[in-house]
């Protein structure tokens, strides 16, 4: 993986880090209702407890080649939702949002679906007071 995307221009290089085009993906994954949120992988789960610090692009893993990328995205949804039509939606607004905001091309978004986030308990307050 490259350390940074570059592209010439009149006036010089623009460099994009591979961490810029991480976070960009997972908000726009983010941004679709139905996603609970991003999932750590094993590595990005070690190295937040390590260095104590929140990273925007967990569990998203961003390949670089030449001018197109390839995007895996590793996604807790919401339980009752249907995934196949969130995941179509997820894919079209990453790959939107990255090559709108980068000029790279995008040629796969690929959507791992680790878990399922299951609604929470309603406490009924007469049982709790007793």
């Amino acid at each position: 993986m490259d350390e940074n995307i570059s592209k010439e221009i009149d006036m010089g290089i623009v460099k994009i880090a591979d961490d810029v085009v991480e976070v960009i993906a997972a908000l726009a994954a983010t941004e679709i209702k139905g996603i609970a949120g991003m999932n750590e992988n094993l590595v990005g789960g070690i190295t937040h407890m390590l260095s104590g610090k929140k990273t925007l692009s967990k569990g998203v893993k961003v390949n670089v080649l030449e001018n197109t990328s390839t995007i895996d995205l590793y996604v807790v949804v919401d339980y009752g939702i249907r995934i196949p039509e969130i995941a179509k939606q997820v894919q079209e607004n990453v790959k939107k949002a990255v090559e709108t905001m980068t000029g790279l091309s995008v040629s796969e978004v690929n959507l791992h679906v680790v878990n399922v986030k299951l609604p929470e308990e309603k406490v009924n307050t007469e049982e709790v007071n007793g």
